[in-house]
């Protein structure tokens, strides 16, 4: 551990720099929550800046782990690791910059300087994202790590850049307010932004909110490593390789159905605590083919020995 350590902070200092530079304004973030009366679209000036800043501290901090666990160096991964960093950078300065400016950096363009910074945080999220594909090609094509931590990476990469993807309808026209000149973009579907939440996150609590699904679906990146580990360490003496494989997939699948079904739901203007029949019905459908399927990958642990025994 403390040798993979130590090679995580060696091979991409750039990305070491960007987690301990967006902990630390996450903590300044959180003193501006706190301590700035101002409020915004219905919530604290600061806590856009603190959101952001705590998911890039970990989505930097998991790639830096990713990158370690490559068997050498990857110029080509690397190169879209710098980019990553810079382009997560420019959205940065670009979110606090408007804080301190007093208006909104997503989907403002009320006057040209706000309508340039609002297109320069898109062309910088589109740069993220063909990056982030790139280091998710090298890792998957490097082979790094064992096979489960693969796995789990490679899920976790792939269904991250789902939860990019289902961002894109916050910025569509249909998204516009229809009582908000310069507005180009909304996360609420339903009702306007801004209005009640639930506490921190502040997903709509009255109508469809799109940042759930973009949320769920971004941090797949922690997620699948985590349940990797887990599994390993709880059931590695039970479970081999495939079967870890095999249940990993399954958890992977399961989780970009979720991120779906989140986003569908927002898109049809429903809390995310106040689901209708047929989304429920979606869920315990999503649950029960879960559970098919991880007991099925039991099942067959269990007839292995039996049939080796009886050939």
């Amino acid at each position: 551990m403390t040798d993979l350590m130590s090679r995580a902070a060696g091979r991409h200092r750039p990305l070491v720099l960007l987690t301990a530079a967006m902990a630390v304004l996450a903590v300044v973030a959180a003193v501006g929550v706190a301590a700035d009366p101002r409020v915004l679209t219905g919530v604290p000036i600061w806590l856009k800046p603190f959101k952001f800043s705590v998911s890039f501290a970990l989505y930097a901090a998991t790639l830096t782990w990713m990158l370690a666990q490559l068997p050498r160096r990857s110029r080509i991964g690397e190169w879209a690791a710098s980019v990553v960093v810079a382009t997560s950078l420019i959205e940065m300065v670009v979110i606090v910059g408007q804080v301190l400016r007093g208006t909104t950096s997503h989907y403002n363009e009320t006057s040209p300087l706000n309508a340039a910074l609002w297109q320069v945080m898109g062309a910088a999220v589109m740069l993220l994202f063909v990056a982030h594909v790139v280091v998710a090609v090298t890792l998957l094509v490097r082979r790094a790590g064992d096979r489960a931590t693969r796995w789990a990476m490679g899920f976790g990469l792939g269904l991250s850049a789902l939860g990019m993807l289902v961002a894109v309808p916050m910025t569509q026209p249909g998204q516009t307010p229809a009582d908000a000149e310069g507005i180009t973009g909304a996360h609420s579907v339903g009702v306007p932004d801004g209005g009640p939440g639930l506490p921190i996150l502040g997903w709509s609590t009255t109508g469809g909110d799109l940042r759930i699904g973009h949320f769920v679906g971004l941090h797949a990146l922690q997620a699948l490593p985590v349940l990797a580990f887990l599994l390993r360490r709880y059931l590695g003496g039970w479970l081999d390789e495939r079967d870890l494989v095999r249940l990993l997939a399954v958890a992977g699948t399961g989780y970009g159905v979720l991120t779906l079904l989140l986003t569908w739901q927002a898109l049809r203007g429903q809390p995310l605590l106040r689901p209708d029949l047929t989304t429920l019905a979606a869920l315990a459908a999503l649950v029960a083919a879960t559970v098919l399927a991880v007991t099925a990958v039991v099942a067959s642990r269990r007839r292995r020995p039996e049939l080796a025994l009886a050939a």
